[in-house]
């Protein structure tokens, strides 16, 4: 059984002729005549624009790998004795009454009213054009919105000098779209990555009154610094004057002549890796706490076993607010497609190694650094799940493709509805906005006047988180556990024996022996 397609996808626009040979994805029969339809065959002829995602820059994208163990290999428990967090009351434990709220944070708390967040949105044309869509989003959800890497060195407007950014028009109106809505729960963080700190991005967005910042080590889609697409000779001398990576170089005259001549339609940005000392990053946690910032999170992706390790121990040692741990398969819009595939531990696999470094640090009486998990979530039982294989130390799940993909369709409804092409999936409910989304008339109940300035994407983000809290809030009621904090590993059980042996969760058939017995007699 192969778990990988390679040489052809739906992502890269590529096919098979015929039926391919499994493991290299070649056309079992290869045809002299061909015009290329499959990958190796259009690498021939665009080379490595074939690496990414396309069209680039319009598109997020998740991996169609098929991963031996997912979140499916588990099911939720379910029991009809008892109530945890609520009186054991017939007319009182409904699921209604499920408490779904959590806090990351060290000493100062940032309280979400749900256990859920977007990942970070960056430098990508395809997050700057969705941010105010997802920013005020996660505002009136009371969740947290990250503003990802490279924001202020993209900007065109971006004023530097001596190396340093003085001013991003671009940063201050995402800092601007959050801020607006936000009402005491959930936070702006901004991340930051090699190239940001040589920006001196974290002392210009402390001075913009940003009380919290994301150093960023690496995401599960990818093993290396973020890309994005240049449409221009000029944007991307632009940016290798700035000291980014350009590829290919624009300063080359052969390049700029095969630009002129429609050969190279794009150039690639890359950022520098990070090279990831623990005494460097612990000086570093040091400085930007005496820059007063707040919160200091650390988001790590998909990297090996020891690399985690050193994540556990950097965030416990500094007592980072939040350590956010992403695993592969997970989902953007900027990382070659193989790499995307077939590089990193995949969620499960990771989540199962995170809870035995925490539980082992714990043991040591050690600080736990509040956890999200990353990497492929997309509905509740995803959230319960993934809550419970890490209980008790997971306070919240990072889900970025998810959250992208209900904004901009909501968008895009939205934009048919004001046009009056109202698309024959929702004619059934009406032409106006109020009548098509469902919680509309909620938010405007709420809000008033100022409904009419909600994005209809944002209104969709809510929506679909809505259908997350009440999803969640009806598992956690059969499960009869009335508030997050009390869901535990006991909560799920492995439907396989390979899934019980990587996680350690109880296969479905050594459940409650003991109990049974007892009960039994």
């Amino acid at each position: 059984m192969s778990f990988s397609r390679p040489n052809a996808s739906p992502a890269t626009k590529t096919k098979n002729r015929v039926r391919p040979v499994p493991s290299s994805g070649l056309c079992v029969a290869c045809l002299d005549g061909c015009p290329g339809l499959c990958e190796v065959a259009k690498s021939a002829i665009r080379g490595r624009e074939l690496l990414y995602p396309q069209p680039f820059g319009k598109v997020v994208a998740g991996p169609e790998k098929d991963y031996p163990i997912d979140f499916s290999h588990f099911n939720i428990q379910g029991t009809c004795v008892g109530a945890v967090g609520i009186e054991a009351d017939s007319d009182k434990a409904i699921f209604s009454a499920v408490d779904i709220s959590t806090e990351v944070g060290g000493e100062n708390k940032i309280k979400l009213k749900v256990p859920f967040f977007t990942g970070a949105l960056g430098s990508t044309e395809i997050a700057r054009i969705n941010w105010e869509e997802v920013a005020v989003g996660a505002a009136i959800c009371g969740t947290i919105v990250i503003v990802g890497e490279n924001v202020c060195g993209m900007d065109p407007d971006s004023e530097i000098k001596n190396g340093k950014i003085i001013k991003s028009r671009e940063m201050e109106r995402r800092i601007r779209s959050y801020k607006k809505w936000y009402d005491g729960s959930g936070a702006i963080i901004i991340q930051c990555n090699v190239e940001d700190g040589r920006l001196g991005v974290p002392e210009y967005i402390r001075n913009l009154g940003v009380e919290a910042i994301e150093l960023k080590w690496g995401q599960g889609a990818k093993d290396i610094g973020g890309e994005v697409k240049l449409p221009s000779l000029e944007r991307a001398r632009e940016l290798k004057r700035r000291g980014y990576i350009v590829h290919s170089d624009p300063e080359d005259p052969i390049v700029q002549e095969a630009y002129k001549k429609g050969a190279i339609k794009e150039f690639e940005r890359h950022s520098r890796l990070g090279m990831v000392k623990e005494e460097t990053f612990y000086r570093e946690v040091e400085r930007l706490r005496k820059l007063g910032f707040k919160y200091i999170t650390l988001k790590t992706g998909a990297y090996r076993p020891a690399d985690l390790a050193l994540a556990v121990k950097c965030a416990s040692e500094t007592k980072i607010d939040l350590l956010t741990v992403d695993g592969a398969g997970g989902g953007t819009g900027m990382s070659p497609w193989r790499m995307m595939n077939e590089w990193g531990i995949p969620t499960v696999e990771i989540e199962c190694l995170l809870y035995q470094m925490l539980k082992k640090i714990d043991n040591k009486g050690k600080y736990i650094p509040p956890v999200a998990i990353a990497g492929g979530f997309s509905l509740e039982d995803h959230i319960f799940k993934a809550i419970a294989l890490g209980a008790p130390y997971i306070k919240a799940i990072c889900m970025g493709r998810a959250t992208f993909a209900a904004t901009m369709s909501a968008k895009t409804v939205g934009n048919f509805v004001k046009k009056g092409k109202v698309p024959s999936e929702y004619k059934n409910y009406g032409d106006t906005i109020e009548q098509i989304f469902v919680l509309a008339a909620e938010l405007k109940k709420k809000y008033g006047k100022d409904f009419k300035n909600i994005p209809v994407g944002a209104i969709g983000m809510y929506t679909y988180y809505n259908r997350l809290v009440t999803g969640l809030k009806q598992f956690m009621a059969g499960a009869r556990k009335f508030k997050l904090k009390y869901i535990t590993r006991d909560d799920i059980f492995a439907l396989t024996p390979r899934a019980s042996e990587i996680s350690g969760i109880p296969y479905v058939m050594d459940c409650d022996k003991e109990r049974v017995e007892e009960i039994l007699g």
